[in-house]
This record gives structure tokens, sequence and C-alpha cells, in this order.
């Protein structure tokens, strides 16, 4: 009992390819053995119908042979009758033909010894002029057999009785027998070969794996995959989505199901479906798609050195990305203090040389000439920016502009009060413009940089503009897009942002860019929430 469950514990565990061919060869054995046995008996029916028709119609040619008549009147009857009806018999192929009277008394019969003996078996309708047909086990053994009525001049004188023996049906039977089972064996033998070829593509798919490891390998691949709290996309060798989780569905936004969708037509942006169709791998790259900031991850899949497609993962940077703008902004804010730091203590050791010298009045002109350009600024800023976030920003650009060398002026219209925009936002659009502002002011001659921060009801107005080198209008929408810069590719991964960045917050609060050539010389921003 343990010998044959381990045997079907281990036929359990066969490869899935193996259990399909095995089930679907004892299909077909099934298959082919009814369908003899059905065959075989239909050719015993037939057969035995074709000897009741043979028996029938020898019967009725002796019945009406006027040979048959004429012996019956005469003397000699048995002898003539004997001799007629053996010479039928053989010619016919029956096995026996026995004539004989009403009262059954044989007038011939295979078996001389028989004659004048009764007939064994039923005559049915015979003696009242009808044919008479039956199987029954006579002196011959088991036969068919048929009982016709001899008239003469309108009367049932004698009957006859033909038969062929059920022996003599088997036996003609087994040439057909032999050539119904050998065609089953050839249908066997092509349906096991057709399982053979079917089970060798199943195992090629399936790696060989058996019906538990596969169903254990997708419950756990289902689980983790709606688990994970990255998105993933697996793309197939031939470029259509195999797979999308759903955080996956999520983080791109896709509405509907489309697995099976060819990847440049689920709708993302052109530079993402790039990197996910590249052959090269992409680690930690920035994209941005809709609203959201995405570190994507793609390396190709391979099976036994054969590539198989690409799997590709997400996560959202999205607030990270905000509040790395905000540290960047507060890091210049930091590094342009430090720097005056060491600007106020060359001035300390200045004024305190002053009034050692005996010159105390110039020691103050001195000390509080520059306190007094910074407190105009700081308290020009405060007094017409109400968002604290927005004023510290502005102040710290002037700051770093300052340390830079370039002219950073914030126009005399600046007005905010309470901006109805999310101070995260208005760090992301600003900073981003003022910065991309100096670095190309910072190639120019003038080196300048003008920014104005209006207000009008619910609407915000910034305008950003330098007396950099511009920026062509053929380049206006490709500079909204991820991954555009004027700057050096080595500077690092997060280059290529910040104006697609500020495109997301512009999207998001439906507003509006607007760019053109400054009368500095430079580019013009103008952005509008």
């Amino acid at each position: 009992m343990r010998a044959e469950l381990g045997a079907v514990v281990r036929w359990l565990g066969a490869s899935l390819a193996r259990q399909i061919f095995l089930l679907q060869t004892l299909t077909v054995l099934v298959l082919v053995v009814v369908a003899v046995a059905l065959v075989i008996v239909d050719a015993r029916r037939t057969q035995l119908s074709e000897a009741e028709q043979q028996t029938v119609a020898v019967a009725e040619a002796v019945a009406e042979s006027p040979t048959v008549r004429a012996a019956l009147r005469s003397q000699d009857r048995g002898r003539v009758l004997q001799t007629y009806a053996e010479r039928v018999r053989r010619d016919s192929g029956t096995d026996f033909v026995v004539v004989m009277g009403l009262d059954r008394t044989r007038y011939s019969h295979p078996d001389p010894d028989l004659i004048g003996q009764p007939f064994i078996g039923d005559l049915g309708d015979a003696p009242r002029g009808r044919v008479f047909t039956q199987e029954y086990t006579g002196t011959l053994g088991p036969s068919v057999r048929a009982v016709v009525p001899v008239f003469d001049r309108g009367e049932v004188v004698a009957l006859v009785s033909s038969g062929i023996t059920l022996t003599r049906i088997d036996r003609e039977l087994r040439p057909h027998l032999a050539a119904i089972v050998g065609g089953g064996v050839a249908v066997l033998a092509l349906g096991a070969a057709g399982s053979w070829l079917i089970s060798r593509r199943l195992k090629r798919q399936t790696h060989g794996m058996g019906a538990p490891t596969i169903t254990r390998m997708y419950e756990y691949y289902d689980a983790v995959l709606h688990a994970v709290r990255e998105g993933m996309l697996l793309i197939g060798d031939d470029g259509r989505v195999q797979l999308v989780n759903d955080e996956a569905t999520r983080l791109l936004g896709l509405a509907d199901d489309v697995t099976g969708h060819r990847v440049e037509d689920i709708g993302l942006p052109e530079a993402l479906t790039v990197s996910i169709t590249s052959p090269e791998p992409a680690v930690d790259e920035i994209h941005l798609v809709g609203d959201r900031v995405l570190v994507v991850n793609q390396s190709p899949a391979r099976w036994q050195g054969r590539p198989v497609g690409w799997v590709v993962t997400f996560r959202d940077r999205t607030e990270l990305q905000a509040v790395s703008g905000e540290l960047d902004t507060v890091r210049g804010f930091a590094d342009s203090l430090r720097s005056q730091t060491h600007e106020a203590a060359n001035r300390l050791h200045t004024v305190v040389s002053l009034i050692e010298m005996g010159r105390p009045q110039e020691a103050v002109e001195f000390a509080t000439e520059e306190l007094e350009t910074v407190q105009l600024l700081t308290d020009r800023v405060m007094a017409a920016v109400e968002e604290p976030v927005l004023a510290a920003l502005l102040l710290g650009k002037c700051a770093q502009a300052a340390e830079r060398g370039i002219d950073l002026h914030i126009t005399d219209d600046t007005r905010v009060a309470e901006p109805g925009v999310d101070a995260r936002d208005l760090v992301t659009v600003l900073g981003n413009l003022v910065d991309n502002a100096m670095d190309a002011a910072a190639e120019s001659e003038d080196r300048r940089v003008d920014v104005s921060v209006t207000q009008t009801g619910s609407r915000l107005r910034i305008r950003v503009e330098d007396s950099g080198p511009g920026l062509a209008e053929d380049l206006v929408g490709p500079a909204f897009a991820r991954g555009w810069s004027t700057k050096d590719a080595q500077a690092g991964g997060g280059r290529g942002l910040g104006l697609a960045l500020v495109g997301q917050v512009v999207r998001r609060h439906d507003g509006m860019v607007e760019v053109s050539r400054s009368p500095m010389g430079g580019a013009r921003f103008e952005v509008r929430l």
C-alpha cells in the first residue's frame, strides 16, 4: 500500500508535460478500445444480418424448386431430396439445408444418420405459410436459421430450413477483426505520438515543472505582486505588457487593463517608453509621469541566456523631490549666510582697525553702510510678500546671487498677500526658474536677473527673466520635458528636472507658462497659477 501511495505521489509530482502525456495517452487508449469494440459489435451484427438474409434466400430457393415439389410426391423422396439439398448446401455456403414434413420428420440432413428423425428447433409461423428466422442451438451447434414453407397447389405440404452456424460466422469475421484491430492500433500510435509532441512543447514552455510547483509559484507570484509597495511592469520580448500590478497602475495613471497592449500604446511619456524598452538597463532614472516624480529601474529579463523581456519597477519620489527642492533652497540660503559670516568678520576687523586709528566716524559709516543696504532689501521684501516661505526664498536667492556676482533684482511691482498656492509649489516654480536664470546670466556680460511676483485676486503671476543667451523657439517644448538640459550632462542625474517640475505644478493648478525673449537679451518665463 505504501509503495502504491508513493508511486501516486511521484506521479503527481512529475512534470506537468509528463502528466499531460500520460493522461492524453490513456484517453486515446480508452477511446480506441471503445471504438474498436463498437466496430466489432457492429461488424458481427452485420455478419449475422447477412447470414440471416442468406439462409432465407437459400431456403426460399429450395422451397420453390420444382425438384423439391416433385420429390415430395414420389416414393423415393428421401434419396432425391438428400442429394439435392446437399448440392445446394455446398453451392450456397450454408451449413445445413433440411427438407422436412409438417410433422418435423427430416427428409435431408448433412448427417445422414439424422434423416428420419424429428427436426429440433422452433418452426414459428412457417406451417401457416410465413417465413420464420431465429438463432438456435441444434444438432450442429448454435446457428442462424430460417424455416420456409413449401407450397403445392396453394397448400403448405412441407418445410425447408437452412442455416449457418455461428462458428462459421465468427470464422468469416476474423479477417475483418484483424483489420479493425490493426486500424485501432494505428490510431493509438498516432494519438500517442501526438501526445508526445504536445508534451515536449509543454515541457519546454513549463521548464519541466510539475503542476504543484506551477500552482505554488503562481500563488506566491500573485501574492507578492499585489503586496509589494513598488510598481512593477513586466514586458514581453515582443514589446507587449505581460503584467502590471496595482501600484504600477496607480503610479502610471493607467485607467484600464493594459495587459497585451504594446508599451507605445498605453499612454506613457516618450522618454519613459524609450527607457523601458531600451536594451540597456536603467538604474534609478527620474521620470515625470503626470503629477508624479518616479524613480525607474529597468532590467532585461533572461532565461538560460535567452532574452524574454524586461522587468521595470517604479517608486514614487514626488514628495521627496518637493522636500529636496526646499532643502536645496535652505542649503543655498545657509551657504549664503556662511559666506556673509566670513564677510562680516572682515568688516568687523576693518571697523576695529578704524577705531584703533582714531577714526570712529568713518568706522560707523563703514559698518552701517552694508547693513543698511541689506536691511532695506529685507524690509522691502517682507513688506511686499506676506508669505514667509516665499519671502525667505527671495532673500536666499538674493544672497546666493550676490555671492555668485549676479545682480538679482526684485521688481517694485512684487506684491503677494495670500497666494492660495501651496508653499512647496511656490518653492518649486520660483526656485527652479531663478536657478535656471542665474545659471544663464552667469554666462553673460551683464549678469542680471529680474524677478517679479504679483497677485491679482486668486491669480498669481511669476515672471523671471535674465540677461543670458535666451531660449530658441524650437526648444521651448523640449525644455519642459524630463531630461532636457543645456547644462553639463555630468552634473548629475537631477539635471533636466527643473522646468519639468515647473510644468508639473502649472498643470496641477490649471495654469499656463509663456516663454519669450527678455529685453535684457535672455529668456523670459512667465507663469500664471
